[in-house]
């Protein structure tokens, strides 16, 4: 929505739409409370933020009249065309994030907004996405409208060199929102679902222009089919994690692994491999659940990606998948090698490791895990798995 509006109202103000958007929902939650969730609550959400924007022209075309200052409208469109549809939405979203995704600002930067405009997160989501402080966060997106602001910048048609020269911080965008989706470190649901559906969307977007339809993409298109064909069996009904290997296989969406390996062909068509690539061929093997050389292929891949972009999480990952291959104790030493020890994956993943062998050391790793995680949900399922070694 906030797309939809800026590309009515102009980016320079953004935060005219953002407000816009959010009293439109504020409504909604008053209505809908009284009369119930309408039909189509999609038009619904759309037809009452166009009468806000045709009643925002009103009361500012009196301003400029009666009291004549100076105001540019220039940038807006004449209301009467000002219309939804599922094609504008999705145009205007995406339309939105490459002009977001400004060289004007550090990629991070870049990233943070768009995260925040278009997809909604918080502060604390966007903290915990780059492992920064709420504060530091804040700042950086100060800073990061300020200069757009400056720039003066717009939702425009953007020329072939400006798509490839930002395709590369989209691509980062959309992958954060979908991890956000697939493992919520600030919901109190482990998984949700639209936000990993939100960012499939947009990818599948990506492919079908033929300046954005590149190996990466495709790539990245693969990883997020191959992990949302699992997302059914992540939680249970008390919406309680299940770990990978006690998933029921049954519950697997095979026609997206089958989507996922689609896109992974089409990602080979180029001589690159990319961090989305070597991911995706990740998933993809874990997706194959009775090959005897699965886990030595994975380790090989966490070992190149590594090598590619280090992240305390992909180092824990890629000794979970050590120890399939060589064994818990070896697993180990290689785990202590990292010292996060501020870390929770890392205490959980010891606590894994030793559950086999030195209990009391399991159960003293879990419970420090336990204290490090702000989730609700990683706080329940370490609670089950020092209850099982205490009985």
């Amino acid at each position: 929505m906030t797309a939809v509006l800026c590309r009515h109202f102009g980016l320079k103000h953004i935060e005219i739409a953002e407000d816009m958007a959010s009293d439109t929902f504020l409504k909604a939650s008053e209505h809908w409370a009284l009369h119930g969730v309408p039909e189509n609550p999609t038009a619904w959400l759309y037809t009452v933020a166009k009468n806000k924007t045709k009643d925002y022209f009103k009361n500012i075309s009196a301003f400029e009249t009666k009291i004549r200052n100076p105001i540019n409208l220039e940038e807006t469109q004449d209301e009467q065309h000002f219309e939804y549809s599922p094609e504008i939405i999705a145009d205007s979203q995406l339309a939105m994030i490459f002009a977001v995704c400004n060289p004007a600002n550090s990629n991070q930067s870049q990233i943070c907004l768009a995260l925040q405009i278009l997809c909604g997160f918080s502060v604390e989501e966007l903290a915990n996405a780059f492992l920064s402080k709420p504060e530091t966060i804040k700042k950086r997106l100060q800073r990061a409208r300020t200069n757009l602001r400056n720039d003066n910048f717009q939702i425009k048609k953007l020329t072939g060199i400006d798509i490839k020269s930002r395709v590369d911080v989209v691509l980062k965008t959309l992958y954060l929102l979908f991890n956000e989706g697939y493992f919520s470190k600030t919901n109190h649901k482990q998984v949700r679902i639209e936000l990993c559906s939100e960012a499939t969307r947009l990818a599948v977007l990506l492919t079908e222009n033929p300046l954005t339809n590149t190996a990466q993409v495709n790539a990245l298109l693969a990883l997020m089919c191959f992990q949302s064909s699992r997302l059914a069996a992540r939680t249970n009904d008390r919406n309680e994690a299940v770990l990978f290997e006690e998933q029921d296989r049954n519950l697997w969406d095979q026609s997206l692994i089958q989507r996922g390996n689609y896109y992974l062909i089409n990602a080979t068509n180029a001589d690159e491999i990319s961090k989305y690539h070597l991911e995706a061929g990740i998933s993809y093997w874990h997706t194959t659940s009775t090959d005897k050389k699965k886990w030595r292929n994975i380790l090989k891949l966490y070992n190149q990606l590594i090598l590619i972009e280090y992240s305390p999480v992909t180092a824990l990952n890629r000794t979970f998948a050590f120890a399939k291959v060589y064994g818990n104790r070896k697993a180990v030493v290689e785990a202590e090698k990292l010292k996060l020890t501020d870390n929770h994956y890392y205490h959980a993943l010891l606590g894994y490791l030793y559950s086999e062998t030195e209990i009391p050391k399991a159960i003293e790793n879990f419970e420090t895990a336990l204290k490090l995680t702000k989730s609700k949900t990683e706080k329940q399922t370490l609670k089950k798995k020092i209850k099982r070694l205490i009985e």
